[in-house]
This record gives structure tokens, C-alpha cells and sequence, in this order.
């Protein structure tokens, strides 16, 4: 049972982090524990496609007893890779690893702080990595650093790695993570991979209960559509660089990420998206919303013009007044 209870969770672990062996050929970070058996570890080789039999690999691995060699680590392995060579790499073993976890909303300045405590590589080291123009160009990205392209999930890193490794491996996770048919959705939406995401960090940003993303990214959809701006309120905090109540005085920052300023999306992303938020940004449902606010529950209330909307303020703010239900 112990080799079945790792393979159930070797899959959550976020080992599907794209990179380059010495082959040049896509691959797949492979996270190896201390003191678990070859079968634990050939099933963890399945799951990832490096072999295509865990059987087949366990056994190989114990021919002259090699397997008692497997040393514990993370491990870059390309799928269909000759057992032989896996077999090396895994007696040859790596630096010790890390674990952390990134979680959704954070910018990449947060994303940066998360990493440092955890392997104590220098946040700034991390930040200017992440302005590199060869792995933006990688991303397709056209803004100034690789924000909003993190996948937030469980990463393991390896303590030797510089700040130039671990975001080359956060930005090879998130192509790895990357579903095709989101690109050829966005299309017929009549947007780019980055103006999706932007879109998405900002539904993300809001912060809706589950049930109510859609109606977010919906109302968002319908503001674009019509010309109006998106006046999102997450825009100015990302703007200011600090999450705090806005004022008044604070909509009317200078900013290009100030979208009570600006017409249409800002530069880019303002934060690392859920699948969630982007799903519902791909996937909106047709209503004709155009505002929302939120109840204190964390649900969001939706109008179709700004005189329902306000009305649905005075309603949520009167003194014992039942809330409004959401769609």
C-alpha cells in the first residue's frame, strides 16, 4: 500500500515543470522522497509518462540490484526516455529539495518573498530574473517581467538552484500546465494568451466565491465589448503596490494598471490566476451585467445599469435589510 499511496499523490505534487535536459527535448520535473521503495518510484515515472510500464521499470532497476542506487531528489526526466538513462539519473541523484507553495492573487514581488524564505535566494535576484527578454519572448509575453505566467500550486526547488533556474522552472511549469485548446478559445474571444491572462488576474483579483467567478469575468467581458471601463478595483491595489481600502483620491492615481484611467486591459497581468479564474474568463456566460458588488458574505450582487446598481448598495447597506440573493 505504501507505493499505491505514493503514486496517488505524486500527481500533486508540481512536478510537471517543463525544462531542457541534455536531449533539448521538453521534460518533466520528478520528485523522488527519501526511504521509498522502487515500486514507489517506478509508478511516480508512469504517472509522469518518463516510462510507460512501472512494472517493466521496477524490474529493470533491480537487475544487479542497482535500484538500492536511487537517490532521493528532483529529477528533469523527458518522457519516453530509454530506462537505462533514467535509471542513471536516478542513482546519480541531486541537490537536496524544498518544497513551497505559491498561492493565487499574489503578484510576483510576493511570488519572490515566498521563494526567498523558503531557499533564501535573494527576492531582487528573483524579480530581475523574471525581466529576462529571452524567457519573456519564450512566454510570449510583452510586458516587462513573466507576472501572471506562475502557476499557483505546490513546487518543490532544489536548494542549489540560482534565481535564474527557479524562474525558468516557474515559467516552464506554467507552459507545461498550459492547455492548448485555452489558446484557440481566447482566439475566438478575440483576445491573446495575454490579454486573456490579464483578464483573468483581474477576475482572480476580486476575489468572487467559486460560483460567481463567471459572472465576474461575464460583466468584465461586457464592459470591453462596449467600450466602458473596467474601473476594477484590484487594478489600483496592484497600482499602488499595497492591499489596502481605496479612497477616492486612490482612483485617480497615474497608472497604466489604473483602469478607472485607462480604456481597455492594462499592460498585463496583476497577479498569478487560478485555473478557476481563467476557465471563467474563457468560458463567461451570456448575461448583459455590467456592475457587481460585494455582499459581506464574499458574494457578489450584479446589475444590468448603474442606477439598479446603486440601488443594490443602499439595499446591502441598509440596517437590517435580508442580503440579495446572487445568480
Amino acid at each position: 500500500m505504501r507505493s499505491v499511496r505514493f503514486c496517488l499523490l505524486a500527481p500533486l505534487l508540481l512536478a510537471l515543470a517543463g525544462c531542457e535536459v541534455s536531449s533539448g527535448q521538453p521534460a518533466v520535473w520528478v520528485p523522488v522522497p527519501d526511504s521509498v521503495p522502487v515500486e514507489a518510484v517506478a509508478e511516480t515515472l508512469a504517472a509522469y509518462g518518463v516510462v510507460k510500464s512501472a512494472e517493466r521499470f521496477a524490474d529493470f532497476a533491480r537487475l544487479g540490484r542497482k535500484h538500492l542506487g536511487i537517490k532521493p531528489g528532483l529529477y528533469p526526466l523527458r518522457p519516453g526516455m530509454p530506462m537505462g538513462e533514467v535509471l542513471v539519473h536516478l542513482r546519480r541523484g541531486t541537490p537536496p529539495v524544498r518544497a513551497l507553495v505559491i498561492r493565487e492573487r499574489i503578484t510576483l514581488a510576493d511570488v519572490a518573498q515566498v521563494i526567498e524564505r523558503a531557499v533564501g535566494v535573494p527576492a531582487e535576484s528573483l524579480e530581475a530574473a523574471a525581466h529576462d527578454s529571452a524567457l519573456r519572448a519564450a512566454l510570449g509575453c510583452p510586458a516587462e517581467t513573466i507576472e501572471g505566467y506562475i502557476v499557483p500550486a505546490r513546487y518543490h526547488v532544489r536548494l542549489d538552484d540560482d534565481a535564474r533556474t527557479i524562474v525558468r522552472q516557474l515559467a516552464d511549469t506554467f507552459e507545461a500546465r498550459w492547455r492548448p485548446e485555452w489558446t484557440e478559445r481566447a482566439r475566438a474571444l478575440g483576445m491573446t494568451r495575454h490579454q486573456l491572462l490579464t483578464l483573468a488576474s483581474i477576475v482572480e483579483g476580486e476575489m468572487p466565491a467559486y460560483q460567481d467567478r463567471p459572472f465576474v469575468a461575464s460583466v468584465y467581458h461586457n464592459r470591453l465589448e462596449r467600450g466602458m471601463r473596467l474601473q476594477a478595483d484590484p487594478t489600483v491595489v496592484y497600482a499602488l503596490g499595497e492591499w489596502r481600502r481605496l479612497s477616492h483620491a486612490d482612483l485617480r492615481i497615474s497608472s497604466d494598471y489604473n483602469t478607472y484611467l485607462i480604456d481597455g486591459l492594462p499592460p498585463g497581468p496583476i497577479g498569478q490566476s487560478s485555473v478557476a479564474s481563467i476557465i471563467a474568463t474563457l468560458y463567461p456566460p451570456q448575461s448583459d451585467y455590467l456592475y457587481f458588488v460585494a455582499r459581506a458574505d464574499g458574494r457578489h450582487l450584479f446589475s444590468r445599469s448603474y442606477r439598479e446598481h446603486l440601488a443594490t448598495i443602499r439595499q446591502i447597506r441598509r440596517p437590517g435589510a435580508g442580503a440579495p440573493q446572487s445568480p
